[in-house]
């Protein structure tokens, strides 16, 4: 661990989590900009355990795919916004379960919190078309391509 940290120059807190040099602590995932950084997930600085949720970004013929995985979430807990600059958010928050008196908790290992993950978008997308939807803690979100018209080819004859 002490190899990682010499190549990012992260410190620790007393929580173990790297303080500064985070390469995986950028705000928008861009792949379309230089990778002068690690530029691999986001995270805002307010989110907690939940930072792991995992999102999948597949690009088809036909459009950008989104899958996140949101297990145990309705989808009025969970929210996604495109901001004018190409921005997609994915945000939510899962409820701390309430403790009764009478509960004795052996263990909590689920996470809650809040969470928030951004990407940049291409300019290739339709940005008024995207859908979202969600089954079984999966939220998959459809964000369709723009169709590229094919250049028109014209023969010309050549003369002698």
């Amino acid at each position: 661990m002490s190899l990682i940290r010499r190549l990012f120059g992260g410190r620790r807190n007393e929580n173990d989590h790297v303080v500064s040099g985070d390469p995986v602590s950028l705000d928008v995932w861009d792949p379309f900009r230089e990778f002068s950084s690690f530029p691999l997930i986001s995270a805002s600085g307010e989110t907690s355990a939940f930072v792991n949720t995992r999102v999948d970004w597949k690009e088809t013929p036909e459009a950008h795919v989104f899958k996140a995985e949101v297990p145990g979430l309705k989808k009025e807990e969970v929210k996604v916004e495109v901001e004018d600059d190409r921005i997609l958010q994915i945000s939510g928050e899962r409820k701390v379960e309430k403790e009764e008196k009478n509960d004795r908790w052996h263990r909590m290992e689920r996470s809650s919190g809040k969470f928030m993950r951004r990407f940049r978008l291409p300019e290739n997308v339709k940005m008024d078309e995207i859908k979202a939807s969600m089954e079984n803690g999966v939220l998959t979100i459809t964000v369709p391509k723009i169709e590229v018209k094919k250049p028109e080819v014209k023969s010309i004859e050549i003369s002698s």
